[in-house]
């Protein structure tokens, strides 16, 4: 089963959902915003996706000029801990399936990790 750590406010997610769907394929969409990804997902997602905390850190939005989330003094632990109390830090959209996990940003980045219907 193909999962979506999806927002649908981003233009970007929005249109990974629109692929998955016009290629009729079955996905799980997960409002990360509502159901924030626990820590041990997020390490999950980042260990597959052979990808640090601060390359996930959305930089646009509020929250990370509020806490200097630039400042190298934060661990990648703090920087994970901040991500599931601020769910809007966590860019996206992440699609996770058996063939990997993959920030899809841009959007043909999905096709590393899901097979089109012949």
């Amino acid at each position: 089963m193909i999962k979506i750590y999806h927002n649908p406010k981003c233009s970007t997610s929005r249109k990974t959902v629109e692929f998955l769907t016009e290629h009729r394929l079955a996905f799980e969409t997960i409002l990360y915003l509502d159901t924030p990804a626990s820590k041990a997902d997020l390490q999950r997602m980042l260990k597959d996706m052979k990808m640090g905390v601060r390359e996930l850190l959305r930089t646009k939005d509020a929250p990370y000029a509020e806490l200097d989330l630039s400042n190298e003094k934060w661990s990648e632990e703090e920087l994970l801990d901040f991500m599931v109390e601020h769910p809007i830090l966590m860019n996206r959209p992440i699609v996770v399936t058996k063939k990997g996990t993959r920030l899809c940003r841009p959007l043909e980045t999905i096709l590393e990790v899901v097979d089109l219907p012949a």
